[in-house]
């Protein structure tokens, strides 16, 4: 609304890569520049991938510089900092680090259940306040896989016609909880575990 004629390219690094290879060998170099030195904003999704790919960097050090002297928006992701990246030479770091690097967390337990409230609103389901709770607590990692579990509850739910509750909700997802236990399984694990839950 407040911006209506930016333009805006989201892409993969993997997408990245794929448009590089078929620009070059389709001869289309031209429109590939401008796919991505003519918008406001680039966002570059798992950049740590493009790391050793000697053509495709130097692609997108060019593709970089362009923006950066526009001085447009560049946005990248990875797993990691800009230092601990792999394949990447030292002149795409340093412009790397030059933007705000931003560590970003996992959210904490409130922010995951306003996530799966929201969610729940935006699907129009009514989830019990306990299951979202219990969803909040043992699905901690991210937030896609909250989200995906929050999906499979759902549709659990509806595919057999059965109240969502926690004892359900533990059985449709025993594969997903599974991932999160640490260690070995004790006695002392599993007391926990039913303390917590009741």
């Amino acid at each position: 609304k407040l911006y209506p004629g930016i333009r805006v390219k989201y892409v993969s690094s993997e997408e990245f890569v794929s448009d590089f290879i078929a620009s070059v060998a389709d001869g289309h170099m031209d429109s590939f520049k401008d796919r991505y030195r003519k918008v406001d904003i680039l966002l570059l999704d798992d950049v740590q991938f493009l790391g050793g790919k000697e053509q495709t960097l130097e692609e997108f050090f060019h593709t970089f510089n362009a923006l950066y002297m526009e001085d447009k928006q560049i946005v990248l992701t990875s797993d990691q900092p800009p230092h601990e990246l792999k394949g990447f030479e030292e002149r795409l770091i340093s412009r790397f680090v030059v933007g705000l690097p931003t560590d970003v967390q996992p959210p904490d337990l409130e922010t995951r259940i306003a996530i799966l409230q929201k969610k729940a609103l935006f699907r129009e389901y009514e989830m019990p306040d306990e299951v979202i709770h219990f969803l909040a607590q043992h699905i901690p990692s991210n937030i896609r896989e909250l989200e995906g579990a929050l999906n499979r509850v759902i549709a659990c739910a509806e595919l057999s016609g059965e109240a969502i509750t926690i004892e359900k909700t533990s059985v449709w997802l025993k594969d997903i909880l599974r991932m999160d236990l640490k260690g070995p399984v004790t006695i002392e694990s599993i007391q926990a575990i039913v303390a917590e839950t009741f």
